[in-house]
């Protein structure tokens, strides 16, 4: 007598001919039947997500940007203090707090506002400034020797201020040196020339 044979049901095949591979999700590693998930790297074609910048950041941007020269940088700040001082012997009698006050913003604009290849001058600018702006409030006597030695002693007596917008000068003027020459690696890096490979020539029979 026959005996019917009982097959086990296959699974069907697609219309191609191949069955289908399982679907994994995108940045997996497949591992046996564990599936692995990679983290995905920002590459050079997938853009970077930037973080907000700070209030105080985004509002110094707002400012005008000129670029001024070394020289420039130094008369801006030597007018705008000599101002303040003639406006400071009317208006407060000569007070140091309200002329030191308004020194640290003049010295600030001034290493914001010079030109990068002149960046060195911004602390050199700003000391000149300070003197020059002294002047009205330094209260000397007549004669050349007593504005001098009224200058000379004014100097000393607010060498504070004038230490402390130096030194937001230089601070200032640093930061931005560090983030043009790393502007410039970046460029110099990102614009490198692939140089082409050199195949020998062939030899003639």
């Amino acid at each position: 007598m026959e005996q019917h044979r009982t097959r086990k049901p296959q699974p069907r095949r697609p219309a191609g001919g191949r069955p289908k591979a399982p679907l994994t999700p995108p940045g997996a590693l497949v591992e046996g039947a564990a599936v692995y998930r990679v983290a995905a790297r920002p590459g050079p074609g997938r853009p970077r997500l930037e973080r907000p910048a700070p209030p105080v950041v985004v509002a110094l941007r707002r400012l005008p940007s000129p670029r001024l020269t070394g020289l420039g940088a130094g008369l801006f700040a030597s007018a705008v203090m000599l101002v303040i001082g003639f406006l400071d012997w009317l208006l407060f009698d000569g007070s140091p707090l309200v002329f030191g006050l308004l020194f640290l913003p003049v010295s600030a604009l001034t290493a914001l506002w010079v030109r990068t290849a002149d960046l060195v001058t911004a602390p050199i600018s700003v000391p000149i400034a300070f003197a020059v702006g002294v002047v009205p409030i330094s209260g000397g006597t007549s004669g050349v020797g007593g504005q001098a030695m009224a200058l000379v002693t004014a100097l000393a007596v607010h060498a504070g201020w004038l230490y402390g917008g130096t030194l937001v000068a230089g601070v200032i003027a640093s930061v931005r040196k560090v983030r043009d020459m790393g502007r410039r690696q970046r460029a110099a890096a990102a614009g490198s020339p692939v140089r082409p490979v050199r195949r020998p020539a062939p030899e003639r029979g």
